[in-house]
């Protein structure tokens, strides 16, 4: 799993998967989608506009993990 942010832009994603597939998107509103790969696994989830819908505060979102391994991005 990767979790990136651009404060440029504000866009958080979430990727659950490292293979490059053919995805659809799934907009649950004007700044929250989906995507899904084809057999209907969630692949990634984007977040338009973070700082408005996870609340968080700061130029980067602070994150804590539980019961999961962190490795460093390369």
């Amino acid at each position: 799993m990767r979790i990136s942010y651009d404060a440029k832009v504000d866009a958080l994603y979430v990727r659950f998967t490292e293979r490059k597939e053919q995805v659809t998107t799934v907009r649950l509103n004007e700044d929250i989608s989906v995507n899904q790969g084809p057999k209907g696994e969630i692949v990634g989830i984007e977040i338009l506009s973070a700082h408005e819908h996870i609340k968080f505060s700061g130029k980067k979102p602070f994150l804590t993990t539980e019961n999961l391994i962190v490795t460093p991005a390369a």
